[in-house]
């Protein structure tokens, strides 16, 4: 066993260097207070357009759902995504205000309509406009607030996408970046293919020890976050689409990076406790009527635990509200039988729109 080093964002100090990355439409606050519950060190919420938290006013009842932020959840990351470095600078400073601890700007997100707007993994391939975001965000907030950028591999794979890579990378180091996140496809990849991890050994190469670098990519089972950690040599790792479902991925990376064996996948009754739990956290943020529709989602990542996870998948695309979630769990999760892990296949199905 070779103990992991602490991870750092700056004066920051994370700690265990297994954190749950940002993902579009599912890290917000209970995901997030569900993942720190059960070992992870860090969490980013869900992506923010800048338009959007400049133009909103101070109502904490209309904006609890992407603002909302709990001490037992510190430090928290505010990802933040847009075009234009002006109005990127003053969403910064919104996060700020709304208590974020560290913020994060999206260089990588690969869905179309965001690409389309000129947002996301867009900037890829303009590195002048990339870097001026990047000097204007870390101008805009405080010093002591640590500003992080999160990148794919490049827009594609062509010599010139990898020069502009490198050239972002570089600059925003440049420019005082806490860590910069890389994920291991190209932006026209999406999630189709194996994620290169060996480009990120390149990176940390690159960078050398003084710059903090994080891998994401394809991290679907804790032996997978320890084995990109020795693989690659990067700083830390984002658990993204592995993490939905299944935040037990985290107990799990410490048990193992502590030289013991792979816990148990929970039981049904663990799992059953930690979905009521979740459910009760939705409904503190969105309230009874809007909890259940949203909780679906999440319903359906936890199947992928359950020895029946067609049968249970199919019962919560049915949710619609708390009685709906409890009549399923009293049907599929009445009886304490053995869960298992989820199939990293499973995950790999589908596109859940990851920011991170």
């Amino acid at each position: 066993m070779i103990p992991l080093p602490n991870l750092r964002l700056g004066s920051l100090s994370i700690g265990f260097p297994v954190v749950q990355a940002a993902l579009s439409g599912y890290s917000d606050w209970p995901m997030r207070v569900i993942a720190r519950r059960h070992g992870a060190s860090y969490a980013i919420c869900e992506v923010m357009l800048d338009q959007f938290l400049v133009a909103i006013k101070d109502n904490r009842k209309r904006n609890q759902h992407f603002l909302r932020i709990s001490d037992d959840e510190r430090p928290v990351g505010g990802q933040l995504m847009g075009a234009e470095p002006e109005q990127f600078a003053a969403g910064a400073q919104k996060l700020v205000q709304a208590g974020f601890d560290v913020i994060d700007i999206n260089f990588g997100c690969p869905v179309k309509k965001v690409l389309g707007r000129c947002r996301g993994g867009f900037h890829l391939s303009q590195p002048d406009v990339a870097l001026e975001i990047v000097r204007r965000t870390r101008d805009a907030v405080p010093a002591d607030i640590p500003v992080t950028v999160k990148m794919r591999r490049g827009l594609d794979d062509t010599p010139a996408s990898r020069e502009r890579f490198f050239t972002i990378l570089d600059g925003a180091f440049a420019a005082d970046v806490a860590a910069i996140t890389v994920h291991g496809r190209t932006v026209e990849q999406r999630y189709i293919g194996p994620s290169r991890w060996e480009f990120l050994t390149e990176v940390k190469r690159h960078t050398g020890p003084e710059r903090t670098i994080l891998g994401s990519g394809d991290l679907f089972t804790a032996q997978s976050c320890l084995d990109m950690l020795a693989q690659t040599g990067v700083d830390g790792v984002t658990v993204a689409r592995g993490a939905i479902g299944n935040p037990w991925i985290f107990a799990q990376c410490r048990s193992l990076a502590a030289g013991q064996p792979l816990p148990p996948p929970p039981t049904l009754w663990e799992q059953r406790d930690v979905m009521l739990e979740h459910f009760g956290l939705a409904q503190q943020l969105y309230g009874d009527d809007r909890a259940g529709p949203l909780m679906r989602k999440f319903g359906i990542k936890y199947a992928a635990l359950h020895p029946q996870h067609l049968l249970v998948r199919e019962a919560f695309t049915k949710v619609r509200c708390l009685d709906d979630w409890r009549a399923a769990l009293a049907q599929w999760y009445a009886e304490d039988l053995a869960g298992c892990y989820p199939d990293p296949a499973i995950h790999r199905v589908g596109d859940c729109e990851e920011a991170a």
